[in-house]
């Protein structure tokens, strides 16, 4: 592994890397978040620390902690769930970047594995530039793989679907429980298509109308796959470094 996890090192080896301008990339995933009957709630971490793994890999990057609690308000009815306020996720996200700065880092960089926590981010990477004037590059998974997904063949899907089953197939299969898994489109393929953006919550009432969710999924995970996992993880991960080196030139 040409990079590092930060938790594996000493402080002087830290250090070390920190002061010959490692990019410290910031995994964001939730270790509690519902994803239907047939994923470990801990599905965000999993595939957020994955990707900081495959990147070391390849660069000489130092990962830091995934940051595993989050703002996903859309999952607060299912048991196990957990859920920062908005302000609280943005305050720790800024005391963890700020820490990097105040040791010497530079080069950061987020790779965000959830929906609802890419506004508080991008609020936090805006405002921290304008106090630090360090620039904190974000990834978002929902802009990711884009390549992969003409492979799917759910009708549409969003949480705990045929991707995300199929990420973490790849990542720790015995970790799916595929006997429990079956399509929940719930009420979207009949939501018209807009140009707005409208708050959803998952709720299992079906008179919830665009919540309701049957087992807290949307999409067909019935239909994963490890080979798609695993092609998902390789194109992300073929993103995630290329945008890394057009960024940082020097830093290969």
């Amino acid at each position: 592994m040409r990079g590092a996890f930060l938790e594996d090192l000493s402080w002087p080896e830290a250090g070390e890397r920190i002061a010959a301008g490692a990019v410290v990339v910031v995994p964001v995933g939730a270790a509690a978040k519902e994803h239907g009957p047939h994923l470990p709630l801990r599905t965000d971490y999993l595939v957020a620390r994955e990707l900081g793994r495959r990147v070391a890999e390849a660069l000489p990057v130092l990962v830091a902690p995934v940051i595993s609690f989050g703002y996903y308000p859309a999952f607060v009815r299912y048991p196990g769930s957990q859920h920062l306020r908005a302000e609280t996720f943005m305050a720790l996200v800024r005391d963890v970047l700020t820490g990097f700065v105040g040791q010497g880092a530079r080069r950061l960089a987020i790779i965000n594995t959830g929906v609802s926590t890419e506004a508080p981010i991008r609020i936090v990477v805006r405002d921290f530039y304008a106090v630090h004037g360090v620039r904190v590059a974000v990834a978002d998974l929902a802009t990711l793989g884009r390549a992969v997904r003409p492979r799917l063949r759910q009708k549409l899907g969003g949480h705990a679907d045929e991707l995300e089953t199929s990420l973490v197939l790849a990542i720790e299969p015995d970790a799916v429980r595929m006997e429990r898994v079956e399509a929940d489109y719930g009420h979207a393929p009949d939501a018209p298509a807009t140009v707005f953006y409208q708050p959803v919550v998952f709720d299992v009432d079906p008179g919830s109308g665009p919540d309701w969710s049957r087992i807290g999924a949307r999409g067909d995970p019935s239909l994963a796959t490890r080979e798609t996992g695993e092609a998902a993880l390789r194109e992300i991960t073929r993103e995630l470094v290329e945008a890394l080196v057009a960024l940082y030139p020097d830093f290969r």
